[in-house]
């Protein structure tokens, strides 16, 4: 990997994580001394971030990272289901028995890690969903899924290891239930599973998401009297 690759995906890491909270302002000295590497790598890492939506470049300020909301989760997800409902359709249509077994392959592993308590099960995971769309046959439609995967990875990250180890949904029933149509060759269906399985998880983390600071309330005055409006 080069400089600028490193601190890719250290600066990366540590935002989906949470370790760079949304909002943080990133300094570049700070990040050089973070990562052990001098500006420009660390520049190119951070406008890389920003065609991801990551990072934002704020002016007079400089880079921080990207705030997280509700809004921004909704919008992010129905996105999601309508760029991956019809690489879906496309892949059910057109994926021969390559795909086919990549999709088994990449279940059998994420389910097997979910069991395990494997420290992969993020990278397992986008495995999984990246094989279901995988013979779509449109490198644009990969394009956008990959993006739109990565913003909405920082909302999921924690979301996805708790719920995997004990949570209170049953995520190897909602995955087994998308591969079990796209396979069978039910479009309907599989698209359904996937929309249902995006639906919860954003209920879950809208859910887990901290309420929204309230606006102060402005004092008026009116005839000789103060009151709060």
């Amino acid at each position: 990997m080069t400089l600028a690759e490193t601190a890719y995906a250290a600066l990366r890491r540590d935002i989906v994580s949470g370790a760079l909270a949304p909002g943080l302002p990133l300094r570049m000295t700070l990040l050089c001394d973070r990562y052990g590497m001098g500006m420009s790598p660390v520049r190119e890492a951070l406008n890389r971030l920003q065609a991801e939506r990551l990072v934002v470049s704020m002016p007079l300020r400089g880079f921080i990272v990207s705030p997280v909301s509700a809004a921004e989760l909704t919008d992010t997800t129905d996105t999601r289901i309508l760029i991956e409902a019809e690489a879906l359709r496309r892949s059910i249509a057109a994926g021969g028995a390559d795909w086919a077994q990549a999709v088994r392959n990449t279940l059998a592993a994420l389910l097997a890690a979910a069991d395990a308590g494997d420290d992969r099960l993020e990278v397992l995971h986008h495995a999984f969903h990246r094989a279901l769309v995988a013979g779509c046959g449109s490198p644009r439609l990969l394009e956008l899924f990959e993006r739109l995967y990565s913003e909405s990875e920082r909302y999921r990250f924690h979301a996805l290891t708790v719920e995997a180890r004990g949570g209170s949904r049953d995520l190897a029933t909602e995955h087994r239930a998308i591969a079990d149509a796209a396979l069978a060759g039910d479009t309907p269906g599989a698209i359904a599973a996937l929309t249902a399985h995006y639906r919860r998880t954003e209920t879950v983390l809208k859910a887990r998401m901290p309420e929204p600071a309230a606006a102060p309330r402005r004092r008026v005055k009116a005839a000789g009297s103060t009151a709060r409006a």
